[in-house]
């Protein structure tokens, strides 16, 4: 008994404040497009780590956003968390907020990355093997010919983990996972944006992806780089985005 209430008094409590926080970013995620309309926010355990709350702090912001109408909940084996709505106008006010909090942090880390993208891009174009390049021809023709949405993103996401795979360190891999899990939560997927402009930037990133696979497999490095770290970018410009739209 003596142990179960000191293993009690250590978890971290549901505080007003910090479930109002674990809110914030949850409907933030939800806006900028971490996760889409349809898609299923991870158990209650893996958002309390990436978040570094308790559970019962996640489950109580959940709960939120239920009521809210952004997730609704299914029971089952295949059940969860699921997104119903990605920006009604009742998030802009948690955007702002998240965003405005976090903006020097976001811009930095974002920095990082665009040059990290172009080392590792670099990298892949010097050391991709052969069978490197087939799996980079087959992730590009699979997020060519993915639906906009949900689809384009995880086709996005298994794309450049082939790029990351193919630069061949381990110590870059790993870095480029930590800085993205300060920008999302849901890395290492990648922001999609808000509905109004997602085809747009889907079309851009494919020209991207094209030109960079190409770069890569021709062994191109220095090209390779520079393709790499500007499409990076995208990512702080729907930052900028979402901030612009949720208003002051």
């Amino acid at each position: 008994m003596g142990v179960e209430i000191a293993g009690a008094l250590q978890r971290p409590l549901a505080t007003p404040s910090r479930v109002d926080e674990i809110t914030d970013r949850l409907v933030t995620a939800i806006a900028i497009g971490e996760y889409l309309p349809g898609s299923r926010l991870p158990s209650e355990r893996t958002l309390a780590d990436s978040l570094r709350v308790g559970r019962m702090t996640v489950r109580a912001a959940l709960a939120r956003l239920v009521d809210r109408g952004l997730l609704e909940t299914q029971r089952g084996r295949e059940g969860g968390s699921f997104v119903r709505e990605q920006w009604p106008a009742s998030s802009s006010a948690s955007v702002h907020r998240i965003l405005t909090a976090r903006w020097e942090s976001l811009r930095d880390t974002s920095d990082a990355l665009s040059r990290l993208y172009g080392v590792i891009s670099g990298a892949a174009a010097e050391n991709r093997s052969d069978a490197d390049v087939v799996l980079l021809r087959e992730r590009l023709e699979a997020f060519r010919r993915a639906d906009s949405g949900m689809p384009s993103q995880r086709a996005d996401e298994l794309l450049h983990l082939a790029i990351i795979d193919a630069a061949g360190n381990v110590t870059l891999r790993d870095v480029v996972f930590e800085l993205e899990s300060r920008i999302s939560i849901s890395a290492p997927a990648h922001l999609w944006g808000s509905p109004g402009g997602m085809r747009a930037m889907e079309m851009r990133a494919l020209a991207d992806h094209i030109n960079l696979v190409e770069a890569i497999s021709s062994g191109h490095a220095e090209q390779a780089s520079v393709i790499g770290r500007e499409h990076a970018k995208i990512d702080l410009e729907l930052l900028e985005s979402a901030l612009k739209q949720s208003g002051p």
